[in-house]
Formats: structure tokens, sequence, C-alpha cells
């Protein structure tokens, strides 16, 4: 909210109070507080009531936020409807897209602040199994120029929800373009899903963006040892309770240090990565349709895929016949990928698994 920092700044110096020691006072971190008196981040109605409180300002900070939000509100609807309208009106549009745009127009004319890309991004997820992949590139093109044409107009309240979309759309962009050997044009959408995550500031989209670019790395012909070098970057910035995107980050690893020869930690990392999934939140685990859940069929085809490379091939055929047991009728190419792992290995030993690359992760 553009000079609304600023007026917190203006009330905290006016009372005396150095921002250090309003930090402390009201429980925020320093830098967290600067930031948002500078105009480098948003106000929000937390921090303001914070502020409101500390300075016993009787509300008085907590209605100028509320009539400013109200404006602000206002002012957003209507440049999102005005950008929506232009695109739908375009000549020279794709059909699809000004429909498209016209539907997020009237979404918007009725609530602005719904998060209309969060339920796209969903449903992303769950057609990536279950539409040809011809249909669902060309429906996510057109989405996501809409999506481009939002980033652009709206201000810098929304952005960051609307980068955490375009983070995890690039991530399926970058897929389809791996499982129709497209590595090239998929190592620019890695780049630039990555790049977006950053920019959202959403951890957990951060951490995803990766975790898919390491799991994707043991199929589309790049070095294992690079891969392995990638997850070693990405560890760090994992923080937290566990997740879909930290499971799939441990998954991706183990199977690039199965390919390096280094099976002790591949056995050691899908060791951790099932205490992970033991944790990991029901709906979650529950969600086999989706691409954004972790259902138990993942952990058992990464165990199939580790012991079969550490040459443990009683736990990997355990592995194996949990995880076809599991594999939901939509992902038919999993299931051969997965028995395709054990015979390349038992067929040829050293034969690297990546002559089923082509898939749909």
């Amino acid at each position: 909210m553009n000079g609304f920092g600023d007026m917190l700044r203006q009330h905290r110096k006016a009372a005396g109070w150095s921002l250090r020691k309003f930090a402390d006072l009201t429980a925020y971190d320093f830098g967290y507080l600067g930031q948002i008196e500078r105009g480098d981040r948003p106000a929000n109605a937390d921090v303001v009531a914070a502020y409101d409180r500390a300075l016993a300002a009787g509300g008085a900070l907590e209605t100028a936020y509320a009539s400013r939000q109200a404006g602000d509100t206002d002012m957003r609807r209507r440049v999102i409807l005005q950008a929506m309208g232009a695109l739908a009106a375009a000549p020279a549009v794709d059909r699809l897209v000004g429909w498209e745009a016209l539907r997020q127009g009237l979404g918007a004319a009725v609530d602005v602040e719904h998060d209309e890309w969060a339920q796209i991004v969903a449903g992303y997820g769950r057609g990536y199994y279950l539409q040809p992949h011809d249909q669902l590139m060309a429906q996510l093109g057109r989405d996501l120029t809409v999506l481009q044409h939002q980033l652009a107009a709206d201000g810098e309240q929304r952005r960051p929800l609307l980068l955490r979309a375009a983070g995890r759309l690039s991530v399926i962009v970058a897929l389809g373009l791996v499982a129709s050997g497209q590595a090239v044009l998929a190592g620019r959408w890695w780049a630039t899903a990555q790049r977006v995550a950053d920019e959202s500031g959403d951890a957990d989209t951060i951490v995803l963006t990766r975790a898919w670019d390491v799991v994707n790395g043991c199929y589309d012909g790049r070095s294992p040892a690079a891969v392995v070098a990638m997850s070693d970057q990405v560890l760090p910035l994992v923080d937290g309770a566990p997740s879909a995107a930290t499971c799939g980050l441990l998954a991706g690893r183990a199977q690039a240090l199965s390919l390096t020869g280094r099976h002790d930690e591949a056995v050691a990392t899908v060791r951790v990565l099932a205490d992970q999934v033991e944790t990991l939140p029901a709906d979650l685990t529950a969600d086999v349709e989706s691409l954004w859940g972790w259902p138990e069929h993942r952990l058992r085809h990464t165990e199939s895929w580790v012991y079969t490379h550490a040459g443990d091939q009683r736990a990997a055929a355990a592995a194996q016949q949990r995880a076809l047991a599991l594999y939901p009728t939509s992902q038919q190419r999993l299931r051969t990928q997965c028995s395709c792992t054990r015979r390349q290995r038992s067929s040829a030993v050293g034969t690297s698994p990546t002559g089923c690359a082509s898939r749909r992760t």
C-alpha cells in the first residue's frame, strides 16, 4: 500500500521510538518493519494494528489503513477490468484467450480480492495426468498470456500471489517440454520458473520449482553429478515442515545419487524421505491424481529406483510391487517407467534407466 509505511514511520518517530526498540516492543523483526516503513513491502492489517496499540493511537491508524485499503481495492478493480477488457477486445488475440480475459474481468468486477489463480493452478495439477498433452499445453499458453497481462497491470499487494501462480504454471510448461523431448526449451522454462518463484518470496514455491528440476534432471540427459550438485544448492532453502516440494527434492536427489554410484547416500536419503512422507498432511498423500500432491506411490517408485541401483533386489521388488499396486489408472506411463527401471538394471548392468526418459512425471 503506497505511502502507508511512511505514515507509520512518522507516527513512530513522533512518539520518540527508534525502529529497533519499536520492533522489540511489537515483537516484529526489525528488518521487516524497516522494509514496510520504506515502502519496500506493503503494510498489512496485523502490522498496522500492532503500531496502533503500541502508539496508543486509539484505532486512528487502523481506520486510516482501512480507508486507504478500500480506495486501493477500487483502483485495483478498475485497473484489472481495463487490462482484461483490452485483452479480450484485441483483434489479434486468440479467441479463447479473449474469453478467459473476459471471464477474469467479470470475476474481478464481483470480487477483486478473490484468488482466481490458486484454483487455476490446482486445476492444472489435476489436468496434467488427465488431459491430452497438446490440449493441456495449448490452454496453458493461453492462461499464461492472461496472467502476464495481469502481472503487468496489478499492483504490489497481489503481485506475490500472481508470481506464485506463474512459477507453478511455468513448472508445468517445463515438464511438458521435457515429456516432448524439448530439453533445451525446458531448461529455459526451469530458469524462468525459479526466477519468478524467487520474486514471489514464497518459500514453498521457491523449493518446488527447483525440486521438479532436480527430479527431471534424472530423465532429460543431464549429468547425474550436475543434478546432485543442483540439489546441494537447494537443500539449504528447505526450512520448516515437510511438504510436497521438499519430498520431491529428496526423491530427485536420491535418484541422482544412485546414478552417480553413491548408493549408501541414496539409500540414506530415501529413508529420510520415507520419514518425511509419514508427517505430510493427509490431503497431500491422498491427492493421487494431482501433480501437486505427494502420494505414497511416489515414495515407492523412488525406493524401487534406489534399491534397484544399489543391488538390493529384494527391497527393490517389494517397493516396485507396492508402487504398481498404488498407481492410479491415469498414470500408466509412471507404471511403465517403474517396471522399466528394474528390467533395464537386471538385463544390462550399468545401463542408465534414462531409456524410459520420455514420460510425464
